[in-house]
């Protein structure tokens, strides 16, 4: 019984004394970042503790292509808001009008693309079911492969024409043009309901 209380106090003691040696671990960073030693080399590196806050970064080398056109429209909307906004209209259109060629000829494509599986289908259904047409007709396995290629070429054209629209609809929405349109697609949606 004696021994255990001699231990919960040494542990006690123990716990005490370190609980005062440690120190917090903001005070830990402030002494390391106090001792820190300064960069020798020549070229700068910034971080949050040396990013000038008071003046501005500048950068050597050619402005990018898509800043100086970016630049470029922000002073002609500061000049002529009206204008501006015309122009927004303008190129907004233009991307709605390819879009919509875009979806026309998704829709086509996908059109005939039933259109064939259908009539494969028809096709198949009957060279099975009645045995006077499989004994007549005996091109239908080449019949099939051609069928069968047809389809698989009005996919790939159909996946094409997809994955192209979906590019179309990221540079539009890199244009600032596609948000609006995801807007009222979901507003008319909601009419529909």
């Amino acid at each position: 019984m004696k021994r255990t209380k001699l231990m919960a106090i040494g542990t006690l003691l123990l716990l005490g004394i370190s609980g005062a040696a440690a120190q917090s671990l903001g005070d830990y960073a402030r002494a390391v970042r106090k001792n820190k030693p300064e960069p020798s080399s020549t070229s700068r590196h910034y971080d949050n503790d040396n990013l000038p806050t008071d003046q501005t970064l500048s950068v050597v080398g050619p402005q990018p292509a898509g800043d100086a056109t970016a630049g470029q429209a922000t002073k002609a909307a500061a000049a002529d808001p009206a204008a501006a906004a015309a122009e927004h209209q303008k190129t907004a259109d233009e991307w709605k009008e390819k879009l919509d060629k875009q979806k026309e000829k998704i829709d086509s494509l996908n059109h005939e693309l039933d259109l064939d599986q259908r009539e494969l289908r028809l096709r198949a259904a009957a060279m099975y079911t009645d045995p006077s047409i499989s004994v007549r007709n005996i091109q239908w396995d080449k019949d099939e492969a051609r069928f069968k290629s047809d389809v698989d070429a009005k996919q790939k054209a159909l996946d094409a024409a997809r994955q192209e629209l979906d590019e179309m609809q990221e540079q539009a929405h890199k244009a600032g043009i596609a948000e609006k349109e995801k807007d009222t697609d979901k507003d008319n949606d909601k009419d529909k309901k």
